[in-house]
């Protein structure tokens, strides 16, 4: 889409950088530097805020762009992915409604000041870059001065000399593409294996990975889920859940007879319904897990004479060295052991879709009622936010004997979705006696 540009007066600051050269070095207001912008990358859909310089509550991003951005802490970046190298032109679509406002744009060392102080939407040339990796790039918006209520409204970031295809960002679907890509390991089960009971695994959060937002799900099967969540900054959970057989979003909508039905739960354990991503039975316990410890996960499925699969979960606290019930769920119209075997990670929070965080999928084995049987093939898969291309800051595989997952961060170390990963073998198997379990 060509849109003409109506140049402003550009106050530029001086620029130094290997990688990133500008060719508007002054105020230029010629017809040669009048240029077509041909993408168009919604703010709303990819920027963030930093607040004193920590990404924080982003209420100035407006599903139309940014608006009542009036107080000079809240910076605002945007980002996006260039495939190619090449020069490319910025730009943004912006307005003020009162008096003369001035913002610092930057983008990697180079900055200059834009005053902005006429009313309607402009399109504000920046200048001309040359980018000479692939990768992600952020350009950071920061008021200066204003006359009026607010810096400006911004609605889009502009590029100009790259083709479509060649640029990744989010452009629609917002909410998903700003908690960013969730990532998942589907494990293989050795031949053998006839019917699966039971499913362990281990979980390690690296110091420092513990983002709020994150859900580590560790033990995933086809109806439900097990893993460890970070809440905020005072509360952390332990979290299982398994859907209903009805298709529904809203638990509410459930018949009776195709309810959840909860059997038994440990201490301090929460137990309720859940909605809004499939509906089902939930199960949470609050506990202030640590980084750098390795947690167990037990999983195990029963079928029941009466048409039904009954689901037990148990955390591993190796701090106090014991097993702890989490809940026991009854899945009517199912019969079943467990399936389709699989870990992943996943941001719930998109505003903290911006930090990277990364957990340790170790040690995998199911239990076929008679010996253990060790899981070291995984295949590597990626929501549709990623298959997409909204978001390209996904990775996962093997490393020093465990599998890992990593997400958001805008990082550039993505892995091809979909690739097929092994890891060493480590003949651990669970030392666990199911007859004393709770």
């Amino acid at each position: 889409m060509n849109r003409i540009l109506i140049i402003l007066i550009l106050i530029v600051s001086t620029f130094s950088n290997a990688c990133l050269t500008s060719n508007i070095e002054r105020t230029d207001t010629s017809q040669s530097a009048i240029n077509t912008f041909d993408i168009i990358i919604p703010m709303a859909g990819n920027s963030w805020m930093l607040d004193n310089g920590t990404y924080s509550t982003d209420d100035i991003i407006a599903p139309d762009g940014i608006r009542n951005w009036n107080t000079p802490n809240r910076i605002v970046r945007t980002f996006f992915y260039l495939e190619k190298t090449g020069t490319i032109t910025m730009g943004i679509s912006a307005k003020v409604n009162t008096g003369v406002s001035k913002i610092k744009i930057t983008f990697g060392s180079k900055s200059k000041v834009v005053t902005i102080d006429r009313n309607g939407v402009y399109d504000i040339v920046i200048g001309e870059f040359k980018i000479e990796r692939a990768g992600y790039y952020y350009l950071e918006l920061e008021g200066l001065e204003k006359e009026g209520t607010v810096y400006a409204d911004i609605n889009d970031l502009l590029l100009g000399g790259v083709q479509a295809d060649e640029v990744k960002y989010a452009k629609d679907d917002f909410y998903f593409a700003r908690r960013g890509p969730s990532v998942h390991l589907n494990f293989e089960v050795p031949a053998e294996v006839d019917q699966v009971k039971w499913f362990y695994s281990e979980l390690t959060i690296p110091q420092n990975q513990d983002v709020i937002g994150s859900y580590f799900m560790a033990n995933g099967f086809g109806e439900g889920y097990f893993g460890i969540q970070v809440n905020s900054t005072t509360e952390r959970r332990i979290l299982f859940s398994i859907w209903s057989p009805y298709q529904t979003d809203n638990p509410n909508e459930i018949p009776e007879d195709y309810k959840i039905q909860l059997l038994k739960k440990g201490n301090d354990v929460y137990t309720g319904e859940f909605g809004n991503e499939g509906s089902g039975g939930q199960s949470f316990k609050v506990f202030n897990w640590k980084t750098n410890i390795s947690y167990g996960f037990l999983v195990g499925a029963q079928p029941t004479p009466n048409g039904a699969t009954d689901y037990t979960a148990y955390f591993f606290d190796p701090e106090i060295n014991q097993w702890h019930l989490i809940a026991k769920f009854r899945r009517p119209k199912t019969r079943t052991y467990l399936k389709h075997l699989y870990s992943f990670l996943e941001n719930f929070i998109p505003e903290q879709g911006v930090i990277a965080r990364k957990g340790y999928f170790e040690n995998q084995w199911v239990h076929d009622g008679a010996d253990w049987h060790e899981l070291t093939t995984a295949t590597f898969t990626a929501d549709n936010t990623a298959r997409k291309g909204y978001r390209l800051d996904y990775s996962g595989g093997s490393e020093n004997e465990k599998f890992y997952l990593k997400n958001c961060g805008f990082t550039n170390d993505q892995v091809l979705i979909d690739s097929r990963f092994e890891r060493t073998s480590l003949g651990r198997s669970p030392n666990i006696d199911f007859s004393r379990l709770e």
